[in-house]
């Protein structure tokens, strides 16, 4: 299997990135496909005693900025490390893309140069989160501020399909997010939507308030792309905040600090539940090849994982099954 990697995407591109590209050889047994700079990629390389071993570099020098506008990607930024990747990835010289780049830049680019599936209205950003009891999936988380119910819909059956195939839910749950439980509440989106997933072949229970989205109460968790970034952001904050706070406890005192060493394996297992880098990042769900969007702070261990998550893509065949469930509607 070969991963295409964006090598220069991210703030910590390339060292990071070559890093975990390295780890997911050796661990993974994937081959990776790397665009960017060659004689930069190298050099990194050399400097840090990262092996190149199973990897191959797709030259080009330009780097998509976070300050460019996402639609450059198809104009003046066509040269650049993200944008010859997703044109790899399309031209079938990759099985998927993982990139810690632009966000903005990704969608549009995977959406306009990848393309969509055939039947699906929007690509939505789905990613993989902690709860209290098992990780969940939330999307959209960003990519369409503005939504149709239909879309809605649609997101709930992509995100479910992922969450059986990649993360091994049988029959996996889907809320919608609302500021309430009854069919009623809401506004006109999410009642139009709450009456076409509640007739949904996927395991549709209803509404989910916010409160009870970090208690795991749903496998898949639904909203617009404005609700779910919020809901994204506001949840990485608290957790960061959660942490800190735990920290400060144990530093205290003396008595904190020897109680901290006692329960030290029980909070080095609760920060690695709340650590993003296990999950490394959010698939663009409703792209026709499976595209990976790791976080632009992401380590070398971030990058692993999201290369992981992208060659469970490819072994579940998400694209095939998603494919295949549009076409089951349509019948």
């Amino acid at each position: 299997m070969k991963i295409i990697v964006d090598a220069f995407g991210g703030d910590n591109a390339p060292l990071e990135i070559l890093k975990g590209c390295q780890q997911a050889v050796e661990e993974l047994g994937v081959e990776i496909i790397l665009t960017g700079d060659e004689g930069k990629i190298k050099d990194c390389a050399k400097q840090n005693d990262i092996s190149l071993d199973k990897m191959s570099i797709i030259h080009t020098p330009e780097v998509m900025q976070m300050c460019d506008s996402p639609n450059e990607i198809i104009k003046s930024k066509k040269n650049t490390s993200m944008a010859v990747g997703l044109t790899a990835l399309a031209d079938g010289e990759g099985d998927a893309f993982v990139s810690a780049g632009s966000t903005g830049a990704l969608a549009f680019g995977a959406t306009f140069i990848v393309k969509r599936i055939k039947g699906i209205k929007r690509a939505a950003i789905a990613s993989v989160m902690p709860s209290y009891k098992k990780p969940f999936m939330l999307l959209d988380c960003g990519a369409n501020t503005e939504c149709r119910a239909e879309m809605l819909d649609q997101f709930a059956l992509m995100g479910s399909i992922y969450m059986n195939k990649v993360i091994g839910y049988d029959n996996p749950s889907v809320a919608l997010a609302n500021i309430g439980t009854e069919e009623t509440k809401g506004g006109e989106l999410q009642h139009s939507a709450y009456n076409i997933m509640k007739n949904a072949k996927y395991n549709f229970i209803g509404n989910i308030e916010a409160r009870d989205v970090p208690f795991g109460e749903a496998d898949v968790v639904v909203a617009d792309g404005f609700t779910g970034n919020m809901l994204l952001k506001m949840y990485e904050g608290s957790a960061s905040a959660i942490l800190k706070m735990v920290k400060g406890i144990f530093l205290k005192s003396a008595i904190t600090k020897v109680a901290a060493l006692m329960l030290k394996p029980a909070l080095k297992d609760f920060k690695a539940r709340m650590d993003y880098t296990e999950y490394g990042g959010a698939a663009f769900l409703g792209i026709s090849k499976p595209v990976i969007k790791a976080h632009g702070s992401s380590n070398a261990k971030a990058i692993k994982n999201a290369i992981r998550q992208a060659k469970y893509c490819v072994e579940g065949n998400i694209i095939g099954e998603i494919v295949a469930n549009l076409q089951q509607e349509d019948v």
